[in-house]
């Protein structure tokens, strides 16, 4: 009997698990081609996120714009999924770093997310000195050097790009994201972004390389952000394992579940599969105490708003 008992609460937790991932949203997907090792690719990922009833994916690169990826892929099979796929461009070094021109093609080719530096952060960069076993994948060839690409000028004010990126985000209504940029500058761009009207702000994995502390959160909150988590970073099957739920449990109940979501942040070589990162952190969140609508909010309705799907 008490086996049978537990089968049942295992076949109710999983039913649960199965309802919040209907409908549910990853903003943080990383696909190949990639100079780093990628399991899957966009129509993989699409399809593997499909079939748990997800509604919509971005792909992420650090290396190139993932919207023109996107676009290929759609006479190959893409358009024929009901799940929404978008890309977007991260301004690092082989887009040439803070650069407008770059913004501005990716979002009228139809990009929802513009990440800031995440590689070419001088947050990043200064990790990567500090901790050469940083957690992080590593190219499967050598590239250049990445330059730091900071936000401030030599005097501390935002550099002029900045406020032209800003500003194609805005009349693109697409998604601001931090990236690796440490918490001063987050603070400035967020700041600058919410004057001039973005809507739509997203702090990537504070936790991880960017060394946020809950009160930066809180503000960032208030100035309208959304607060990124990466799944990855939980998960002790993942090679970025490195933070302990608990501590995951404390951001969302601080921030609050609608102003947090869940990334995976996955699709790395040796990695879950970022549906597989879902469904293990969905059961040991709920296992933690969280309740299914808190998990709804954090996978589905939050990043949804935030991608306007």
């Amino acid at each position: 009997m008490a086996g049978h008992e537990s089968g049942s609460a295992n076949a109710a937790h999983d039913e649960v698990v199965g309802r919040i991932l209907d409908g549910a949203v990853d903003l943080h997907v990383h696909t190949a081609p990639s100079p780093m090792p990628r399991r899957i690719d966009v129509l993989e990922a699409a399809r593997s996120a499909h079939a748990v009833g997800m509604r919509a994916i971005v792909v992420k690169s650090h290396h190139h714009s993932t919207v023109t990826d996107v676009l290929a892929l759609r006479s190959h099979g893409l358009s024929e999924l009901p799940i929404q796929v978008y890309g977007g461009v991260a301004l690092n070094s082989p887009v040439g770093g803070l650069n407008p021109h770059a913004v501005d093609l990716a979002l009228k080719l139809g990009g929802r997310i513009v990440w800031f530096p995440t590689i070419a952060s001088p947050r990043h960069i200064e990790e990567h000195h500090a901790h050469p076993d940083l957690k992080f994948p590593k190219l499967s060839f050598q590239l250049l050097p990445e330059p730091p690409a900071d936000v401030f000028d030599g005097d501390g004010a935002l550099r002029p790009e900045v406020y032209e990126i800003i500003a194609l985000i805005r009349d693109a209504d697409a998604i601001l994201a931090t990236g690796h940029l440490d918490a001063r500058s987050i603070s400035a761009v967020l700041s600058a972004a919410k004057q001039a009207g973005v809507r739509r702000l997203l702090v990537n994995h504070p936790t991880f390389v960017v060394h946020a502390t809950i009160d930066d959160a809180r503000h960032w909150a208030e100035l309208g952000a959304v607060i990124e988590h990466s799944i990855c970073i939980y998960d002790d099957r993942s090679t970025f394992y490195q933070r302990e739920l608990a501590e995951l449990v404390e951001w969302i109940r601080a921030i609050g579940p609608e102003q947090t979501c869940l990334g995976s942040d996955l699709g790395q070589v040796n990695n879950p599969l970022p549906v597989e990162g879902y469904t293990w952190i969905l059961g040991a969140l709920l296992d933690a105490g969280l309740s299914e609508a808190e998990l709804r909010a954090v996978v589905n309705t939050t990043p949804a708003r935030v991608l306007g799907v």
